[in-house]
């Protein structure tokens, strides 16, 4: 029966109840260790590489979202400040509506007045 952590490149990992520690076995009958070890030093350097490149991605893209961020705070003031302007147009032009009804009642009063007075003589 073959042994179940022996590997055909004569490493093997084993389960550890700790996920932060690898444990290796190395089968001394393979010679080609510097191999094994030159080639698991490229894996690491690619994946060093490959970490560097997300951290620089994250970067960007938090960047991004904090200028995102800041540009919709300032739309979100200029809408308000918008909304403020319009109520107060708003407001005005009712008040202003309100006098030119009271303008035209008066108006309507003053030439009915005048004209029962012209018809009196």
């Amino acid at each position: 029966m073959a042994n179940r952590y022996r590997s055909s490149q004569g490493l093997s990992a084993r389960p550890v109840a700790n996920s932060d520690e690898i444990q290796l076995r190395i089968d001394p009958i393979h010679a080609d260790l510097d191999e094994e070890i030159s080639g698991l030093h490229k894996q690491v350097t690619q994946l060093k590489h490959v970490a560097q490149e997300i951290e620089t991605e994250a970067r960007i893209q938090n960047d991004i979202v904090s200028d995102l961020q800041m540009l919709m705070s300032r739309a979100q003031a200029g809408v308000k400040n918008g909304m403020k302007r319009l109520n107060r147009t708003v407001a005005q032009q009712r008040s202003n509506h309100i006098l030119q009804v009271i303008i035209f009642g008066l108006a309507c009063f003053t030439i009915v007045y005048l004209w029962s007075k012209h018809f009196k003589r």
